[in-house]
């Protein structure tokens, strides 16, 4: 098993031989004891712009326990976790169809481990394969209708194929590394499995996505498009059938990896009596700077170095009340766009192509909400997020732009979109102000999100900055509540899953709840 030898730091210019040289000296172990090494890991610090470097983690497999052993003691030495695993698998034969409704990160990798194990899940998708979903996408956001059922929201692929691609995270799992080697295997850049900040971009996402989808296909899987889930039957306390597309099909478990824009499920679910529970999430804009100025607000004067990456950022403060503003989901070389599901909506997301070689910046800057804002109905958070939604699109008085200011605009009260900046939002901006589309204390947070980001990044308070709203799709508002065992509490062979359940956040999280989901299915029915 691979040692790990983490915290070698290295100049711009490092070359890896010369990185590797300084771990094994570190480890105390000599080249002719080892049987091979690479870089693991690596990072940037540039946290003081006088001494911007690289952080390397090195692996190492020895010749010799003794020798790991010996390199394991060293404080900054740790052995790998496995990515692998090994299923326990009941002996029981399944009743009806295994189903897992969406195929966003948690539903594909939840079908890929069940195929991969000899199990064939029906997978329904509400939205269409990737290919036809990338042509409605586009017609709306040049200024055609909306397709509600197949949209930046829904669709092969889920939120995540038209966003950055971001595989990072917060979980320390070791089914992380699974995810990333399966993305590699179905046509990611190597580069991600070293990157401590991966992302695939969206335009390798897709071919990706279609890869995998005909993975699972060749495997015995079957994946129905334009196919939502409509509705369900249960018998004791079990989900007997589902409908879809008028269609009854008789289940013996069902996982719902539905995403966070699944409004009407979450209300078919509560109408069944699923038990949720109302959660916290985010809301407020997308705020656009020019990406040269980032570069220079992180790395001074280093900006322009061929050897770092596009600057990327995350910003938090938190008030004495507990009230947090936030930048999430930051698109270095990106663009804003429309993300709307829903008809007489404005809905905003960021998106970047592989490359980050667009010349704007975006990220959401957002508020916290929480039940105390909108109260303690299950779906409460729904109709707070749609309302926003709403606002804007009333705002545009029947226009297909989205409301905007300037930062220097939205601070002074006299809402603007003149700037040297040039907002990327493809429908167009228009100028507003933003106190008609949020409540005061979410535009007041953000006026002091501004002031101290600037404190962290020089260029985040600059008054051309753009700021296009709202941002409402940060994560489920939502929790579709389960046991240990990863089925809901109120429906036995119920399993909700991923990001719209209310477990997950982000490409990576979700990827991984999916195959934990997975596991749980095959310790209850055999293929």
């Amino acid at each position: 098993m691979p040692v790990i030898i983490n915290q070698i730091k290295g100049k711009l210019d490092e070359s890896e031989d010369s990185i590797v040289k300084k771990a094994l000296k570190y480890a105390g172990v000599k080249k002719s004891d080892i049987l091979n090494y690479g870089i693991n890991k690596v990072s940037l610090d540039a946290r003081h712009q006088d001494n911007i470097h690289f952080v390397y983690s090195v692996f190492v497999n020895a010749a010799s326990e003794k020798t790991e052993l010996k390199m394991a003691e060293k404080p900054d030495c740790r052995y790998v976790k496995n990515s692998n695993f090994t299923p326990e698998i009941s002996g029981r034969n399944k009743e009806g169809e295994i189903v897992i409704a969406g195929f966003g990160p948690a539903g594909m990798f939840c079908g890929l481990v069940l195929a991969e194990y000899g199990y064939k899940p029906l997978i329904l998708e509400r939205g269409k394969s990737v290919d036809e979903r990338v042509e409605s996408v586009k017609k709306y956001w040049l200024g055609g209708e909306l397709d509600t059922e197949s949209n930046v929201q829904f669709g092969e692929g889920g939120a995540g194929t038209f966003s950055d691609g971001k595989l990072t995270t917060r979980i320390n799992d070791p089914l992380c590394r699974y995810v990333l080697e399966k993305f590699v295997e179905f046509g990611a850049p190597e580069e991600i499995l070293v990157k401590a900040k991966p992302h695939i971009g969206t335009d390798n996402l897709r071919n990706i996505v279609k890869a995998l989808r005909e993975h699972i296909i060749s495997l015995g899987g079957r994946i129905l498009f334009d196919s939502r889930l409509d509705d369900m039957k249960t018998d004791n306390n079990k989900v007997s059938r589902i409908i879809c597309n008028g269609n009854e099909i008789k289940t013996d478990a069902v996982v719902l990896a539905v995403g966070h824009s699944a409004r009407d499920t979450f209300s078919m679910l509560a109408d069944h009596g699923v038990f949720m529970q109302p959660k916290p999430f985010s809301v407020g804009v997308r705020i656009e700077h020019r990406q040269e100025d980032v570069d220079r607000s992180l790395y001074g004067k280093y900006a322009g170095n061929p050897k770092l990456p596009v600057g990327e950022y995350q910003l938090s403060h938190r008030r004495k009340d507990g009230r947090c503003v936030y930048t999430f989901c930051m698109c270095p070389g990106g663009h804003v766009v429309p993300a709307a599901s829903e008809e007489n909506t404005v809905v905003t997301n960021g998106m970047s192509e592989f490359a980050r070689d667009g010349k704007n910046a975006n990220a959401a800057m957002v508020v916290s909400v929480s039940p105390d804002d909108f109260g303690g109905g299950v779906l409460d958070g729904v109709d707070f997020a749609r309302s926003v939604e709403k606002k804007a699109f009333e705002c545009a008085g029947g226009r297909k732009e989205a409301p905007a200011t300037t930062v220097g605009g939205f601070l002074n009260g006299k809402p603007s979109v003149d700037s040297d900046i040039t907002p990327t939002y493809d429908r167009g901006v228009f100028p507003c102000d933003l106190s008609k589309v949020f409540p005061e204390f979410i535009t007041s947070m953000l006026a002091e999100g501004i002031g101290q980001f600037s404190k962290k990044m020089k260029c985040f308070g600059d008054m051309s900055a753009i700021m296009t709203a709202p941002e409402t799709r940060t994560s489920s508002p939502v929790r579709i509540t389960r046991t240990e065992n990863f089925n809901s509490i109120s429906v036995e062979n119920l399993y909700p899953c991923g990001e719209g359940a209310g477990y997950a956040g982000g490409i990576m999280s979700a990827a991984v709840d999916g195959i934990r989901v997975a596991l749980a299915v095959m310790k209850k029915i055999k293929p």
